[in-house]
């Protein structure tokens, strides 16, 4: 038995793992947050240990019996200062530039053309299997730089004569697979250069990409750093707390959890306060004692200071007895005092701000997540502001379930979560900030924002378009700020979600990953398969009517029309009806993506009935698809159980995720595509893929569900040049969110 079980990614796992292979054991493992934000290392660690999710106590169950209570997710974005902005843009012009200046490099051009993965291709080959990331960079880059590619090199990745090839653009993806196997994993083929290789490091120091063990176009982690911490946020916690104070009143019981006290601004003057860049306890005290209305119910919990106001002071002494306590007064804010013990035996300060926070006379508590994000009960909080950014996702989620428990004493709480972010305006998914925050909503089950009303976890429920200015930023907040008002919505909207589903299914998400919008696409398509299938018929007819009257010649000759036509229209009818009815098919039903997922998914499901992972009746089954009008494809598949649910879903998406490194492929036979020179490459899931025979039985479930296709194995020649060829034009997109699981309530 693992309780806790998401602390065991890293040293624990080693010895446990090897117990759990040694002695044979089952294990049963307990976690409310399995740690998804983790790295792919990490949680691939946690499942091969604790396996997959077989149960789940469900959110709504627990609200719909009392022991949660209703709640909804808002978030509060901001920008950063113009300062802040002009670096990132500074740092973004630079990576450009220097993208850019590497296609005229001399220098560095040479270097690629004259590496051996090049010059010695088919003597490198088993090296180039192990990098096809790199190579295929390499190829991308010199073609970038109007270099001929000889065929042969092409013939590595898989491609033929026949294909048409259309290389990726160099993009800063490419750039980075290159830069850094060049300066990290394959350093020792540049031993002859490293006197030019030092100074083109140098460089890349001066610009700020090279690190430690990696080159960082991106600049994530040193932005990650700014934005999180952004004194923008100081301003949404502002924001959220006085509108909140105006909401509730004496009703309102509001926590501010951050990373830092910042101890250095514990006596800052009024006039100071605004210049305060840091985000942490002491500025977020000091601009809410100077802002809210009440500050007297004011008050700072950490493990290391505690701070009160005046009154409350004297409050705690008739309570808890004078003799316990003293105190140190604060020059800048004369109204409050740091609050100590005089003693070991004088009560616990966490017992005693905990009491008056619980009573009222303290209803705005800022504290540190360490100190009050893990093991802290205060189950009157209705409003909590999560201004952590450093932690991880399990903490992010114990933070938030202090203020989603029931509190007896107000059977009518609903609570109101806040997240900040604060948006890079130079990236159009706004950055790591809410990249961060959208990957710790996996682990967060609410509301919808709109209807249909469902319960499911992920961002996407709170139905948000990322702000790309100041004016868009305040509609936002101001939208979120009224929902957050309406607390009596949020009550009924649980109510009537809860009443629409009797348990939990697990979705699958697929996303458009068009340029063109998805409405507008759609119509293209349309036109375009017409068009595809009529030249289809067309070809067929242009060879099949000369033949055939050159055959029956003798027939028409002789005056037999009768006969010949007899002959003519039967050989229509039976020759190329069904050619002619796929055309009419393709134009009825085109668009209509949704069908291939379901295609697809009943061809997992029949694949998991033959290989021993349903233990149900088909009959009882069925996979519900749908498509929104975004073009985002939701797959739900009914009357499995949970660990049933989970291995469907993850076989889809592993068909539909970007090709990264299975045993086996799927190439579909489109005789079309092969015309034109583009093959479709598909993923058998690993599952699936374990050995051959299973590989072949999901083969037969594919050509009866979907269509032919040809099983590739892709640990010998010519499967692994096929798996390249695969994986050429998915590295610059494996970063696009492509597919998402959720957690449905239905």
């Amino acid at each position: 038995m693992l309780d806790e079980a998401h602390h065991l990614k890293n040293e624990w796992w080693k010895c446990l793992f090897a117990l759990k292979q040694e002695q044979e054991l089952t294990v049963v493992a307990l976690t409310a947050t399995p740690p998804f934000d983790s790295s792919k290392a990490e949680v691939k660690r946690y499942f091969d240990l604790c396996g997959e999710v077989d149960d789940e106590i469900a959110i709504p169950n627990l609200v719909k019996e009392g022991d949660l209570c209703p709640h909804q997710d808002f978030v509060h974005f901001s920008l950063p200062d113009q300062l802040t902005i002009d670096h990132i843009v500074a740092f973004r012009l630079k990576v450009a530039e220097l993208i850019r200046n590497l296609k005229s490099d001399i220098w560095f051009i040479d270097l690629l053309r004259n590496h051996r993965f090049y010059t010695e291709t088919e003597t490198s080959l088993e090296e180039i299997y192990q990098h096809p990331s790199f190579f295929s960079a390499l190829l991308i880059f010199l073609n970038a730089c109007d270099i001929k590619i000889p065929r042969e090199k092409l013939e590595v990745l898989g491609f033929d004569k026949r294909d048409r090839i259309e290389f990726p653009s160099f993009t800063h993806d490419w750039a980075t697979v290159l830069l850094n196997h060049m300066l990290f994993e394959g350093r020792d083929q540049l031993i002859t250069s490293e006197t030019e290789v030092k100074i083109f490091e140098k460089r890349l120091r001066k610009i700020g990409v090279l690190k430690t063990h990696r080159v960082d176009l991106i600049g994530n982690d040193s932005f990650y750093r700014t934005l999180s911490n952004s004194p923008g946020k100081l301003n949404s916690i502002v924001q959220v707390l006085t509108a909140a104070e105006i909401e509730l009143e004496k009703q309102l019981r509001a926590v501010v959890l951050t990373d830092y006290i910042r101890k250095e601004y514990l006596d800052t003057p009024d006039n100071k306060i605004s210049g305060i860049g840091k985000l942490g306890v002491l500025p977020i005290f000091h601009r809410l004692r100077t802002t809210l209305q009440d500050s007297s119910s004011l008050a700072v919990l950490t493990g290391s200071l505690v701070i009160v106001n005046v009154a409350v002071y004297d409050l705690v002494c008739d309570k808890f007895g004078a003799t316990n306590f003293t105190y140190e007064d604060i020059p800048s804010a004369t109204d409050f005092v740091v609050l100590k013990t005089k003693n070991r035996i004088s009560p616990s300060l966490v017992e005693v701000i905990t009491d008056c926070f619980q009573n009222g006379t303290i209803r705005t508590l800022i504290g540190t997540k360490s100190l009050l994000g893990e093991g802290w009960d205060a189950p009157a909080i209705n409003t909590l502001v999560l201004a952590s950014a450093v932690g991880s996702f399990v903490t992010s989620n114990q933070m938030r379930g202090r203020a989603i428990r029931s509190f007896a004493p107000n059977p009518d709480k609903t609570a109101v979560i806040w997240h900040l972010v604060c948006l890079d305006p130079t990236d159009e998914g706004g950055g790591k900030d809410l990249e961060t925050l959208n990957r710790r909503f996996s682990a967060f089950m609410g509301i919808t924002n709109a209807e249909p009303l469902r319960i499911e976890n992920g961002m996407d429920r709170l139905r948000i378009t990322i702000p790309t200015n100041n004016t868009e930023v305040e509609k936002i907040n101001q939208e979120s700020a009224d929902g957050a008002k309406n607390r009596v919505s949020i009550r009924e909207n649980w109510k009537k979600a809860i009443g629409g589903g009797t348990g939990l299914v697990k979705e699958l998400k697929s996303f458009y990953q068009g340029h063109i919008p998805y409405q507008a696409q759609k119509r293209l398509h349309y036109r375009d398969m017409v068009l595809f299938g009529c030249i289809e018929l067309s070809m067929v007819l242009a060879y099949f009517v000369p033949e055939f009257i050159l055959k029956n010649l003798n027939i028409l000759l002789q005056g037999g029309w009768v006969n010949f036509m007899y002959l003519f229209i039967s050989a229509l009818v039976f020759g190329f009806g069904v050619k002619s009815f796929k055309v009419f098919k393709l134009y009825v039903n085109h668009g209509r993506l949704h069908k291939d997922v379901q295609k697809m998914g009943w061809t997992v499901l029949y694949t998991m009935k033959d290989l021993g992972f349903l233990g149900g009746n088909m009959t009882d089954m069925d996979i519900v698809v749908s498509i929104d009008g975004r073009g985002t494809v939701s797959c739900v598949p009914k009357g499995l159980s949970n660990y049933e649910s989970t291995v469907f879903i993850n076989a889809l998406e592993q068909i539909i995720a970007p090709v990264e490194n299975p045993r086996y492929l799927l190439l579909r036979k489109e005789w079309f595509r092969k015309l034109i020179g583009v093959q479709r490459y598909l993923v058998v899931p690993d599952r699936f893929g374990e050995n051959k025979k299973h590989a072949l039985i999901f083969l037969k479930h594919w050509k009866n569900n979907v269509g032919n296709a040809k099983l590739l194995y892709t640990r010998h020649l010519v499967g692994r040049k096929a798996l390249l060829k695969a994986r050429m034009f998915h590295v610059s997109n494996t970063d696009e969110e492509r597919t998402k699981k959720r957690v449905v309530w239905n």
